[in-house]
């Protein structure tokens, strides 16, 4: 990687960070036309000394000409302002890419680090660096070469106009930017140094959280919290002491800055007032001074805070290139691209001379010698697990000789591309990793070393590859195919699927599996036609369920009939929701609970929440809840805690002492629970009644509730639903 952040953004933003910088030069005419326009607005407009102004030939009266200065500063304010705004959008969006190129080139060395850089560095100290340390990075990037030259540009356009003015006015102007140009660096060094200080500091916070997050067990089991206690003590109080001295040099810095810019109003106002006194200058020429002043103290604070920023970002930069170029990385051209051919290792294996150290030296293998024919089956012993781990993972090119090398079938295992390793040796070891995402992700891993088809954009209309490219990162798209048979020697999708289904009964595991999957939701947005074949299936489950005889255990939507594995809402509407709805969300829902007043359930519906409360008080009490009956209906213990509160509020006093949010909460428990885990306290008639309004207002229901509920059809796949 480039030494230092200068080099990489030189490198990689070269032409655009050229393309800003004629942009900025081309502010800098509106910006000095924005400083002299007051000037003349009340020198030659309000302080004329005639009432007609000639302009160019042109007749005007003093308003007229007044009108004609200020739409004219007005129009320069604007012009100025847009040319800044779109500045600054270009600036954000380099520094975005820019951002994105380092983030990804990180990520992709990491790729490349040795095994055993990762047992001695933490993950959480790898994803600071990547994300939190890498972020204010990106603001430097795009600022780079612009934000110097517009804020040094502005500052020389108001100090040419200060000695314009007056030379006194401009000597004044810059008489104490030396001394802040001194003073500002040589405090922000220290405060560089002490930043380098707490960046090291809270990378090893990092690693110990991670450690403790790791190793909570071990900490419980044996008594270790409260020394780990006392080490996060020490390391805070080490940050807090560090912290501490960056605060006082800071604002100290702040304190010296704002004092000496404060000055040199001072001299403007005596100087410049003396100057207007005497008739030197003119009260206009006075007015503009100062204004111009106004607007020079912000280019120069934000030049210092270019620089101090500079040298901050260029501290973590180095902290970050160090930490992401360890010794022992996999050569680029070995994990890049793909190599001219895959050969099939199938051949001796040979160990020449091997010598494996650790990281700190010490031998693991030491002068291995071993020749293994081909088309052998062989089991080596070897007693100690870390002599062990090494050979596995020496003929994986996990970890690389000290000295020797590894030949199979007359390939130097050093010289092979990654590629080539992935899809000619396996490795089966008890620390796999399961990423997220579904089993068959992580089972096909292997089959997806590289896209099989090319998205095809001839016209160039897909932003997010046109971005792609310009950020530097990989060209090779998540849309596109990856999944390849011809790795594992399969021809079709339908090929590796009934390998994957022998490999899954040869390990005994397509029970668990199966159960898994139908009891499981699945998004039909994601696999559309995995929905489509379960709906299709409904019709044939049911006739075998009827020719087992099981058809009177499952209950089959109808829509003439009461379901009573649904709650209240469905079976009223004949509609699942369309997405998780708790009972404190569906008591917020007050045009919901409206249409249940509406429709005259809300009487019914009220005792039967009553009366499950009630009965579940009288069965569990408080101190129940940790029951297994109680666990399985999916009560919280505060909302069951709650609800007891209101019933035995309502018992005694009436509905008159609920609130409007307590009667809500207690309405909602028929259309939380079902008719069977409700049970006797669902009455007959109110599931009748109930039937009666899905018949004639079931459509105008779902209407007025479709965004929480869909309706059931035989043709539709329900998403809240288990397959």
């Amino acid at each position: 990687m480039e030494r230092s952040i200068f080099s990489f953004i030189w490198k990689y933003s070269r032409r655009d960070q050229l393309i800003l910088l004629v942009f900025t030069l081309i502010t800098f005419p509106f910006l000095y036309v924005t400083l002299e326009l007051p000037k003349r607005i009340i020198n030659d407009a309000i302080g004329a000394k005639t009432d007609v102004i000639d302009i160019w030939g042109i007749q005007l009266n003093q308003v007229q000409f007044l009108m004609v200065l200020c739409f004219a500063y007005l129009g320069a304010v604007l012009a100025h302002g847009l040319l800044k705004m779109r500045l600054n959008t270009m600036k954000g969006i380099l520094s975005e890419r820019l951002l994105r190129r380092f983030r990804y080139t990180l990520i992709a060395r990491m790729m490349r680090f040795p095994r055993s850089y990762f047992e001695n560095t933490s993950q959480g100290e790898l994803v600071s660096m990547v994300t939190s340390e890498a972020e204010p990075m990106g603001g430097l990037m795009g600022d780079a070469v612009a934000q110097p030259v517009f804020q040094a540009g502005q500052m020389l356009i108001i100090l040419v106009f200060l000695f314009v003015q007056s030379l006194w006015f401009g000597l004044a102007g810059v008489a104490l930017i030396p001394l802040q140009a001194y003073l500002i660096p040589m405090l922000q060094r220290q405060i560089n140094l002490l930043n380098k200080e707490r960046i090291k500091e809270v990378r090893l916070f990092s690693s110990e959280i991670g450690e403790t997050a790791a190793g909570i067990s071990d900490l419980r089991t044996n008594g270790g919290w409260r020394y780990r206690l006392a080490t996060f003590t020490d390391r805070l109080g080490r940050l807090f002491d560090i912290r501490f001295q960056i605060y006082q040099k800071k604002f100290f810095m702040k304190f010296l800055n704002n004092f000496i810019t404060q000055l040199t109003p001072f001299f403007f106002y005596a100087v410049g007032g003396y100057l207007a006194i005497k008739g030197q200058i003119t009260v206009g020429a006075l007015v503009a001074a100062l204004a111009a002043y106004k607007d020079l103290s912000n280019p120069w604070k934000e030049l210092l805070t270019y620089y101090n920023q500079t040298q901050d970002m260029a501290v973590r930069w180095e902290v970050v290139v160090e930490r992401f170029a360890p010794r022992g990385m996999i050569a680029k051209e070995h994990i890049e691209g793909e190599p001219a051919e895959i050969p099939h290792l199938r051949g001796t294996i040979k160990l020449e001379h091997i010598s494996v150290r650790s990281a700190d030296g010490s031998a693991i293998l030491d002068d291995i010698n071993l020749e293994i024919p081909k088309g052998s089956r062989v089991a080596m012993k070897i007693p100690n697990q870390t002599e062990r781990t090494a050979m596995a993972e020496l003929l994986t090119r996990e970890i690389s000789p000290s000295r020797g090398r590894v030949m199979i079938a007359d390939h130097d295992l050093a010289d092979l591309h990654q590629t080539v390793l992935a899809a000619r040796i396996g490795y089966a070891h008890g620390r796999s990793y399961m990423f997220q995402g579904n089993v068959g992700d992580n089972l096909l891993m292997p089959l997806r070393t590289s896209p099989k088809t090319v998205l095809w954009d001839p016209q160039q209309m897909d932003r997010d590859a046109i971005e792609t490219l310009r950020s530097g990162n990989s060209r090779d798209s998540t849309k596109a195919d990856w999944l390849d048979p011809g790795i594992a020697d399969l021809n079709t999708v339908e090929d590796i699927n009934d390998w994957w289904y022998e490999l899954v009964k040869a390990i005994g595991t397509e029970e668990i599996m199966f159960r898994r999957m139908v009891t499981d939701p699945m998004d039909p947005e994601q696999n559309p036609e995995l929905a489509a074949n379960v709906v299709a299936l409904r019709g044939e489950v049911h006739e075998k369920l009827k020719e087992q005889g099981l058809d009177k255990v499952v209950y089959r939507f109808d829509p003439d009939r009461f379901n009573p594995a649904l709650p209240l809402g469905g079976n009223l509407m004949f509609a699942a929701p369309v997405r998780s709805i708790t009972q404190a969300g569906l008591a917020m829902e007050r045009g919901f609970l409206a249409m249940v007043v509406e429709h005259g359930l809300a009487e019914q519906a009220i005792a039967i929440s009553q009366t499950l409360v009630e009965t579940l008080h009288h069965t569990f009490g408080r101190d129940g809840t940790d029951h297994p009956l109680f666990t399985a209906l999916g009560i919280e213990e505060d909302l069951y805690e709650q609800l007891v509160d209101i019933a035995s509020r309502r018992r005694n006093e009436g509905d008159a002492v609920l609130s409007e949010d307590e009667f809500s909460l207690l309405l909602t428990i028929p259309f939380a629970f079902t008719a069977e885990q409700i049970g006797p306290a669902f009455p007959e008639n109110f599931k009748q009644e109930i039937l009666s309004i899905r018949k004639n207002k079931g459509a105008l229901i779902r209407e007025k509730a479709r965004d929480l509920f869909t309706p059931i059809t035989p043709d539709k796949y329900l998403p809240r639903m288990t397959v």
